[in-house]
């Protein structure tokens, strides 16, 4: 039998390495099942945040884009201490330009991943409108079974 893959998207958000912390625990354990685990972090391309800048942009896309490799590094990093805090050594990483939605589930298909994990920002309807949601666009999209896992909401305190 091959050997399944899992596929973890990763950002620089506490809401996503909740989601690994919470699935090496659960899924990377001594009696666990065993899964190839591939993090993929998305980096979105620099002109993605110029929008309609003119000509003076060029001068500004290779520091933006240095900056967005900076941050890329560091959240695969972290992604990789986390692992090594579970006891998981054998993990690949990837970062890859583009979309997230489209990214994590171009993801699934080259890795062959028979499920993706990805964390939940919790947003509400009226901000998962405007912003969009990986994870709604990933369980919809994605060729396998998609994971989403969410944060416990935080305790409110009363004063």
């Amino acid at each position: 039998m091959a050997e399944q893959v899992m596929v973890i998207g990763v950002d620089e958000s506490e809401h996503s390495f909740y989601a690994l912390n919470w699935t090496l625990q659960h899924f990377f354990g001594p009696n666990a099942t065993p899964y190839k685990l591939v993090i993929v972090n998305a980096k979105p391309p620099p002109s993605s945040f110029l929008g309609v800048a003119g000509p003076a942009a060029l001068d500004v896309l290779p520091m933006l884009d240095a900056d967005l490799k900076k941050i890329a590094d560091r959240t695969v990093q972290k992604a990789k201490d986390i692992c090594i805090e579970h006891k998981v050594q054998d993990v690949q990483t990837e970062v890859l330009e583009g979309d997230a939605r489209t990214v994590m589930c171009d993801s699934v298909e080259k890795f062959h991943a028979s499920i993706l994990v990805v964390g939940s920002h919790n947003y509400g309807v009226v901000k998962r409108m405007g912003l969009g949601s990986v994870s709604d666009f990933c369980a919809h999209h994605a060729h396998c079974s998609v994971m989403i896992v969410k944060r416990p909401p935080k305790p409110m305190s009363i004063s």
